[in-house]
């Protein structure tokens, strides 16, 4: 049977189960023995289904990386929250959404991190995965700077607004301001005034 009207059959189902439990085993796996010394074998094993399913649908380990980075991007909710941010004329209110979207990606990606930071330094596979995330965030944030190109600061090149930008949003910004006690939602208010403070001309 077929997919009728968004409805997923029952194999599709399954499917979508047997996906979740192997992304859930080598999540686990990876935080508690890291990444390289984590086996296809040990994932299937822990997820409960044969070595050979799991290669079907990851293919590798890089597979299984791309999965937890997708499953992430799911929960935080960001993609959905900057193409909200997208549709808004008021810039103001856009670098307000784009604070609540960067919020909302580290609040959520303490796992992911650990994992793919670990990955990184320990397999060139994962480095490549984590350098090509990390480009993909570049070349958004190039586009949803440049769409505000007349709203941004006289003195400001759209490339340097976008490194303004990119800097400001780092991680390791939301990890000591909520380290030293902040809460998320003063790290969003002082993203987005600061952002509102570097980016926009003073008529907007």
């Amino acid at each position: 049977m077929e997919k009728v009207k968004g409805i997923l059959t029952h194999r599709q189902r399954q499917a979508l189960a047997t996906r979740e439990l192997i992304v859930d085993a080598a999540s686990e796996l990876f935080l508690e023995q890291g990444y390289l010394t984590t086996t296809i074998e040990a994932i299937s094993a822990k997820a409960g289904v044969a070595v050979s399913t799991v290669y079907a649908v990851f293919r590798n380990k890089r597979g299984i990386l791309q999965a937890i980075r997708e499953r992430w991007h799911q929960e935080s909710g960001q993609r959905d929250i900057y193409r909200q941010a997208m549709e808004q004329s008021d810039p103001k209110r856009r670098l307000e959404l784009a604070a609540y979207a960067t919020r909302r990606q580290w609040e959520t990606s303490s796992a992911m991190m650990a994992i793919y930071l670990a990955a990184a330094a320990a397999d060139p596979d994962a480095a490549a995965e984590l350098s090509t995330a990390l480009q993909g965030r570049r070349t958004f944030l190039t586009q949803f700077i440049g769409e505000m190109s007349e709203q941004l600061r006289s003195d400001l090149s759209p490339a340097r607004a976008v490194t303004i930008f990119y800097t400001l949003t780092q991680p390791t910004i939301y990890q000591d301001l909520v380290g030293d006690g902040w809460s998320p939602e003063e790290y969003e208010v002082w993203l987005a005034e600061t952002l509102r403070e570097q980016l926009l001309s003073s008529g907007c």
